[in-house]
């Protein structure tokens, strides 16, 4: 059985060596209460190394890189202000791959859970978290009685647990993303490839609310995905998502973790309609290419005019991650009319600092090779480059970027010596 112990009463040097790796849950599976403690008493600690998902506190503070050393796969959320900082060590791999890669590696992980009459249950993010519970020296639990019980992968005995510390507080949510025109212009263009009877993995933001929003016509959707918000909820409530069609799972929702509001929470909780498994099942190219009409539909921050893409850096800065697009990706190629889709707006910026999101160079690395990418979508078309040479991508590229740079895109193609 576990060892239960305030949160006052939480001494961390008990439990956190100088150069251990301190792992946790990501975004709203993040342990606050653990995460915090920790950070106040890493000095007390000595010198420690920390991994980071997806950050939506002030645990990624660049103050705390006085005695913590941050790595992450991703630079999202707040862990921009590190990465700003320089104070960010990227990891950069598939999403994947995170399963074999860090169980080896982390000393200490934090998590929290939710309790029920069989064990406990890791709530809004199993993903990565279950290997790490296995293979970490020390599991440290937040039990919070109001984080949502969620079936599936990360289901633990108490024997898993070596620590634990009760609360009682909200969980946090992710304010809903606002979609704009140019989104709105994007989603139409993906909604109308999206049969029924399809099986959609996507990200969080406005351009994947829009294109839930303009599903509402749609019958027996599927869902598989990293993550799903409320705009999922919406389509489940309307008989919209059924998953009666699915040719894995069926009946049955499938993600790695929640991030939404308390409506989606409360409509995870001891849902048997939702289940969260591990990175290893969600992201695996085995099961994915098994879903009859996987669409997978991802974002980039630009696409070269031969596909490749860069979702990682922005003048030089981590904001991204390699992530899960190449996963999926793959998956939907292989899948029976499955579509590997790459949804992004034509241009960044504004004014005179507008700039062209189709380019000729990328200025950051490769994230997914020009081999992985298949259908990409902007507010101005769609160019399908399956199955296409490069000089057939680049006039397909050229017609999906923004008017006032075409001209220019051509005349750098010429130059690459692309154009036929």
């Amino acid at each position: 059985m576990p060892r239960e112990i305030t949160l006052d009463a939480l001494d961390f040097t008990e439990f956190v060596r100088p150069g251990d790796l301190v792992a946790w849950g990501q975004a709203a599976a993040e342990p606050l209460p653990l995460t915090a403690a920790l950070m106040t008493q890493r000095h007390r600690i000595g010198g420690f190394r920390a991994f980071l998902g997806i950050t939506l506190t002030g645990t990624a503070d660049p103050a705390h890189a006085d005695a913590v050393t941050f790595s992450s796969y991703c630079g999202t959320g707040e862990n921009r202000r590190l990465a700003a900082a320089g104070l960010l060590d990227p990891l950069p791999c598939h999403y994947s791959d995170m399963a074999a890669r860090l169980p080896g590696a982390v000393d200490v992980l934090l998590v929290q859970v939710a309790e029920g009459p069989h064990g406990f249950s890791l709530s809004l993010a199993h993903e990565y978290l279950v290997p790490l519970v296995a293979a970490a020296r020390l599991v440290i639990a937040e039990v919070n009685g109001r984080a949502p019980w969620t079936g599936g992968d990360g289901v633990l005995p108490a024997d898993a647990i070596d620590v634990m510390v009760r609360t009682a507080r909200p969980v946090v949510e992710l304010p809903a993303a606002d979609a704009g025109p140019v989104d709105r212009a994007i989603a139409r263009r993906v909604a109308a490839l999206i049969e029924d009877g399809s099986t959609l993995q996507m990200g969080l933001g406005g351009v994947p609310k829009a294109i839930l929003g303009d599903l509402a016509d749609r019958r027996d959707l599927g869902i598989h995905s990293g993550v799903i918000g409320d705009e999922v909820v919406d389509l489940i409530e309307r008989g919209v998502v059924t998953n009666a069609r699915k040719t894995v799972d069926r009946g049955v929702s499938v993600a790695g973790m929640l991030m939404g509001s308390r409506r989606l929470y409360q409509f995870a909780d001891r849902n048997p309609a939702v289940s969260l498994r591990a990175t290893a099942y969600t992201h695996d190219t085995g099961v994915l290419e098994s879903i009859d009409r996987f669409v997978a539909i991802n974002s980039a921050i630009e696409v070269d005019l031969t596909g490749q893409i860069n979702a990682e850096t922005v003048r030089g800065v981590h904001v991204g991650a390699v992530g899960g697009a190449v996963d999926f990706l793959r998956g939907a190629h292989r899948s029976r009319g499955g579509l590997p889709i790459i949804a992004l707006p034509a241009t960044a910026g504004g004014g005179d600092r507008t700039v062209s999101r189709i380019v000729g160079h990328l200025s950051g690395p490769v994230s997914t090779a020009r081999s992985d990418a298949g259908i990409i979508v902007t507010e101005h078309g769609l160019a399908d480059l399956r199955g296409l040479t490069l000089s057939q991508r680049v006039k397909r590229m050229i017609d999906v970027a923004a008017p006032p740079f075409r001209e220019g895109l051509e005349r750098e193609a010429r130059q690459l010596g692309l154009a036929r």
